[in-house]
């Protein structure tokens, strides 16, 4: 298993009884204890990821992010193995914002308008007076990502797209997919840009599940809804294999299509804590075998409270102190349904002696709540925890 931060879905592969080596940019000190991880020297790529996993004896890999940006990578990870997700022909057609946005809109669905280039933009006509966001073709995490407004004499960035900005709520649905079919496994509310969390602009800093009875969504049975026909499209349309996301901007009961994640994304952890769902599973069986999961996710909403996962970004340079108190004991095989109000955890834990830069990840609290914005409240107490610990181990280096 390969990508930037692969604890999550090391320990989800590891708990439904897989030997798992990971190789990612941390080697979290919180990673299971049967995974055998790997830290990428000097700066991660998916390609000094794809080189470093070529000496691995394996029956199978699984990329995570940002392997879906790389082709070349994913064709050297892949090379005389199994590949547990998505082609590089699949990823091309799916991570092209043009294709993706035509796909759905001969379907029906909520889609923003998506240009190539600003001066694919008529003279004169009411798109130019609207709201767009440049973004790079290779994203991730919201980053680089910026408002724009055509100019005269100002280039948009080569490399870049313009989509129209909608406003709304962020979100996302998670789901498992094979032969053309998909089972939706989640839907969540994403938090972007918080200055909680130490993220800025259209960031992605966690997300957050939420349960059927959540009086603070409204009209949540319809968006939801709206929500599981991108994701069954998007299978469709472009023959997903293994578990997969697309990203949304609600509006009211309106789910507007905004990008396909084509492999594990952050939320998957929040679903398998909150529903008792084996993630890996559900993706090694969809990729190995074309098989899906029986699951009713309006069933599993049904009765649920909220629970969530924040990424604590470093707010300045810092050396790491001892972390070894923030690794929580070792869980059960298979977690179960997550309903209870419990203190945050600590998790994707750095190690002692770790210097993260500033605008760095430092690592992630989970914590559980009666609604999204309980939850959100006490994501952000626990950010407010280590951000202290963090201020003692500045004054401690200095």
């Amino acid at each position: 298993m390969a990508g930037v931060s692969t604890r999550a879905a090391a320990e989800s592969a590891a708990r439904a009884g897989y030997r798992v080596t990971a190789v990612d940019a941390f080697g979290d000190l919180d990673q299971h204890a049967s995974v055998e991880a790997r830290v990428v020297p000097g700066r991660f790529t998916a390609a000094a990821a794809a080189r470093a996993a070529r000496g691995i004896d394996c029956d199978a890999v699984a990329y995570l992010s940002s392997f879906e940006n790389h082709s070349a990578a994913v064709r050297l990870l892949a090379s005389g193995r199994s590949l547990w997700g998505n082609p590089v022909d699949v990823l091309r057609r799916v991570r092209d914002p043009l294709a993706l946005a035509r796909a759905l809109a001969r379907r029906g669905l909520d889609v923003p308008s998506v240009r190539a280039a600003e001066d694919t933009l008529p003279h004169g006509s009411a798109e130019r007076d609207t709201s767009w966001l440049a973004k790079p073709l290779a994203s991730g995490g919201g980053r680089r990502v910026r408002r724009w407004r055509p100019q005269g004499g100002v280039g948009l960035p080569r490399g870049f797209y313009l989509q129209e900005f909608i406003d709304g709520t962020p979100a996302s649905v998670v789901f498992a997919a094979a032969h053309g079919r998909a089972v939706p496994l989640g839907m969540s509310w994403q938090l972007v840009g918080e200055r909680a969390f130490g993220a800025s602009g259209y960031q992605y800093c966690g997300s957050i599940l939420t349960g059927a009875a959540d009086s603070s969504i409204a009209p949540a049975d319809r968006l939801v809804e709206n929500a599981c026909a991108l994701a069954r499209a998007v299978a469709e349309e472009f023959r997903l294999v293994g578990v997969n996301g697309v990203d949304f901007i609600a509006r009211g009961d309106r789910a507007v299509a905004v990008e396909v994640n084509p492999r594990w994304s952050a939320s998957m952890e929040l679903v398998e804590r909150g529903y008792g769902l084996s993630m890996f599973g559900a993706h090694a069986a969809a990729c190995a075998a074309g098989a899906l999961p029986a699951f009713d996710l309006s069933a599993a909403r049904r009765g649920s409270n909220a629970i969530g996962k924040a990424i604590v970004f470093a707010r300045h340079d810092v050396l790491v102190g001892d972390t070894r108190a923030w690794v929580s004991p070792p869980g059960d095989p298979v977690p179960a349904p997550r309903t209870d109000i419990a203190a945050a955890e600590i998790r994707d834990v750095p190690r002692p002696g770790d210097r993260i830069a500033a605008g760095s990840p430092v690592c992630s609290v989970i914590a559980a709540g009666r609604d999204r914005a309980d939850c959100h409240a006490a994501l952000i107490r626990a950010a407010d925890g280590i951000y202290a610990r963090l201020r003692d181990w500045r004054t401690e280096v200095a």
